[in-house]
């Protein structure tokens, strides 16, 4: 996958990513209030295939899926951090949406270029041409990931079952 980057600091919660003030509203009327706290513009210029890099504790905060589910809605591609909030991690990838541990976001700005290998954790920043170091996403959670989240990967398995 490739894509041009968003960056956002650290401890970016989960009230940034959903405010709880629009929570009750649909999704796509909530997802238009994802992360306006720090960047007013980017449910409005997000793009398919677009990139998060956050800093450390990425999604931290309540459970609410919707935190996650707000970027996949906009077309997010993935997210890298050096951490992220425990269940914010989980939920992304239970609705699809990888999420990368990477070290390395310091050699990574804003409108830049990544190319993201998810099997081996491989980051090439096609912008400086540098080859970053990430987390593989583990095997199971790539089965979530190529079926589109948790509730079509069971839906697969349901099905071969008969």
């Amino acid at each position: 996958m490739a894509g041009r980057v968003w960056k956002f600091g650290d401890d970016v919660n989960t009230d940034v990513l959903a405010p709880g003030i629009y929570i009750k509203l649909p999704l796509e009327d909530l997802a238009s209030h994802c992360l306006e706290a720090v960047e007013p513009n980017f449910a409005s210029d997000v793009q398919d295939g677009d990139i998060v890099v956050g800093g450390v504790n990425f999604g931290m905060g309540s459970s609410r899926e919707q935190a996650a589910q707000v970027l996949k809605a906009l077309g997010v591609a993935a997210v890298i951090a050096p951490s992220f909030g425990g269940i914010f991690y989980r939920n992304a990838f239970n609705l699809g949406l990888p999420a990368i541990v990477s070290n390395e976001i310091d050699q990574i700005a804003a409108e830049q270029e990544l190319k993201i290998v998810l099997k081996t954790g491989v980051i090439e920043n096609i912008t400086t041409g540098k080859q970053l170091a990430g987390e593989a996403v583990p095997e199971n959670l790539m089965d979530l990931v190529e079926a589109g989240g948790l509730v079509p990967y069971l839906e697969q398995k349901l099905n071969k079952k008969g």
